[in-house]
């Protein structure tokens, strides 16, 4: 009997000191598939790797075996003594790898929930794994209809359509403020890496011109230059002020950095333009009152915060719905699953349909040598119709029986009544005569 298995770390059960012992580069990753393609317990095996996350998947003789495997890959590959990891690993078996698999790629394990970014990485995951000839039917099978899952969940629920971090809920708010965040000019206060992200993500949406405005000028002309704009010295701070639409301000000042009764001064210079700041800094980079001022919109990271708690919340209530697709789609590989029991069945019937026709097929031809090419063809292809057609009520009804609990005695009955013991594969997975469920009923 054949199983699943998956052993994995992630940002539940490892820190990122600890995860990031377990994360494979490119050539490490090509090196651990090679490893895993020698050993025989191992079938098949995809291998998931991303800054949140190490998962091993893979199939083959019993899960005991392909734990031990899955260790000793670790400890030649990673340098790392399978002892001391061992409390921050899970494993998964059966059913419960099955789901876990689907979970991961529908974004319902993610340290952000929904996000979409993993459904892209376990693909990437899988074309590696195929490109070290580690994924045969099973694997195919199974991450297909993951990813199809994932697909459902992302166009079904909303639960990827409500900003779920700080710098997302920024840009949210800011869309909110302007009709368009195409051409806007963005001005960063400070150097931090949420300021940074934030920029990011306002750059992905429109926003173009950027200003950044630091005391060390050396970190704000790195920021500037990977979105193409242009830093200034902080004496400029205000000036730069008159013609900005969003500023991110995130600095280590003990103080407010800008001030209400500033921000008045150049009031009548902005000519009634809305001007939207986000305050990142703790403590505050900006006065609360300047959020008083006439077009002027001010929100600080507890009002970020609120917003990401309210979505996420909303969220969870789509998670909800998003559980019910990977149950749908989850039958749906039961189904597959126990049907394969069949597949060896269904090529040997078709392996001994084949020697039957070929056989007449030759004797008849040669009977009939004034044929021409075309005539001919019409032959060979009216015997392949006739065996296909009496073959598929056969196959549907050995798929169904399959299904059934009771399905070893269907499946032997069969092989017996078409007479294919001798036309069966011996390695064939699983056997007629030992046909049984690895997924729980």
């Amino acid at each position: 009997m054949s199983e699943i298995l998956v052993v994995g770390i992630n940002h539940k059960t490892a820190t990122v000191e600890v995860r990031e012992k377990l994360a494979f580069s490119k050539s490490q990753l090509a090196q651990a598939l090679a490893f895993l393609r020698t050993l025989d317990e191992v079938y098949e095996a995809v291998i998931i790797s991303t800054c949140n996350r190490t998962e091993i998947y893979s199939f083959g003789k019993d899960g005991e075996s392909l734990l031990d495997a899955t260790l000793i890959m670790l400890e030649k590959i990673k340098k790392i003594d399978p002892h001391t990891i061992r409390s921050y690993l899970y494993t998964y078996g059966q059913e419960e790898a099955v789901r876990h698999l689907f979970r991961v790629t529908a974004g319902l394990d993610s340290m952000i929930l929904g996000e979409t970014q993993i459904l892209g990485q376990v693909k990437t995951a899988y074309a590696d794994a195929v490109a070290a000839d580690l994924v045969d039917s099973y694997f195919h099978t199974l991450f297909r209809l993951a990813v199809t899952a994932a697909k459902r969940v992302q166009t079904e629920t909303e639960i990827n359509q409500n900003a779920a971090s700080i710098s997302y809920a920024a840009v949210e708010l800011a869309k909110n403020i302007f009709a368009s965040l195409q051409g806007r000019t963005v001005m960063i206060i400070g150097a931090g890496k949420m300021s940074e992200l934030t920029l990011r993500h306002l750059y992905e949406q429109g926003a173009q011109n950027v200003w950044v405005v630091n005391r060390n000028r050396g970190r704000a002309k790195k920021i500037a230059a990977k979105y193409g704009g242009r830093s200034e010295d902080f004496n400029n701070l205000y000036r730069c002020l008159v013609k900005a639409d969003i500023v991110i301000s995130s600095t280590s000042a003990p103080h407010y950095v800008l001030r209400a009764k500033d921000l008045s001064r150049i009031h009548a210079q902005r000519q009634g333009k809305p001007l939207f700041l986000i305050d990142i800094a703790v403590p505050r980079d900006i006065e609360p009152q300047a959020g008083e001022l006439e077009n002027v919109f001010l929100y600080d990271i507890d009002d970020l915060q609120a917003v990401v708690a309210e979505n996420m919340d909303k969220r969870k209530q789509e998670a909800l719905a998003a559980e019910k697709i990977l149950d749908e789609e989850i039958d749906e590989y039961k189904k597959w699953f126990k049907t394969r029991a069949a597949a060896p069945l269904i090529a040997a019937l078709h392996k001994k349909a084949e020697k039957i026709r070929t056989s007449h097929l030759e004797g008849t031809l040669r009977k009939l040598a004034n044929l021409d090419e075309r005539e001919k063809k019409h032959v060979v292809n009216l015997t392949r119709a006739i065996v296909n057609g009496i073959l598929r009520d056969p196959v549907l009804r050995l798929k169904e029986s399959a299904l059934e609990a009771n399905k070893d005695f269907y499946l032997n009955s069969f092989c017996r009544i078409f007479a294919l013991e001798d036309f069966l594969d011996d390695n064939s997975q699983p056997s007629p005569e030992k046909a049984e469920d690895s997924m729980p009923q």
